[in-house]
């Protein structure tokens, strides 16, 4: 079935209204200046925590989010379920992973596997996609026990 112009999404900072309520259409195309410029002016950006984040896409297995820092902020460690990447768009964030810190500034891209803990510095003012991936269950409690046991021969 071909898909009409309607179908294919243009966002501009309008909300879901621009791709008929859903974020997870056949075909999405962002503004990513656009949709930046609108996570500026939003309440959480003037927030203590300098930080807002828009997620643009969501299906069952993939995400990708929007997220704005403002210059010395952070984002406490974590980890994800699924595969990740992160690519800077403006500014310059670090990853602090276990064994090391690495620098992404601006049109730099870091892909790390399922579970590896992080926190995300902003150096400066930054703007990144992350994009996650999921995979089957199954997979997921299988990278959550193999993360478990590495953390612990860390910590010995």
């Amino acid at each position: 079935m071909p898909i009409s112009q309607k179908e294919v999404s243009r966002r501009s900072g309008v909300g879901h209204e621009s791709i008929g309520g859903t974020l997870s259409g056949p075909l999405l195309q962002f503004d990513l200046a656009s949709e930046l410029a609108q996570l500026h002016r939003d309440e959480s950006w003037l927030q203590t925590t300098g930080r807002s984040s828009k997620t643009l896409v969501k299906h069952p297995d993939l995400r990708i989010v929007l997220i704005a820092m403002k210059a010395d902020t952070r984002m406490h460690e974590h980890t994800a379920a699924g595969r990740i990447s992160v690519h800077s768009l403006e500014g310059h964030i670090r990853l602090h992973l276990p064994t090391q810190v690495v620098d992404l500034p601006a049109g730099h891209l870091l892909a790390l596997d399922q579970c590896v803990p992080h926190d995300v510095e902003a150096a400066e003012d930054s703007a990144f996609l992350l994009t996650l991936s999921w995979p089957p269950q199954k997979k997921i409690v299988e990278s959550k026990a193999r993360g478990k046991k590495t953390n612990r021969q860390k910590r010995k």
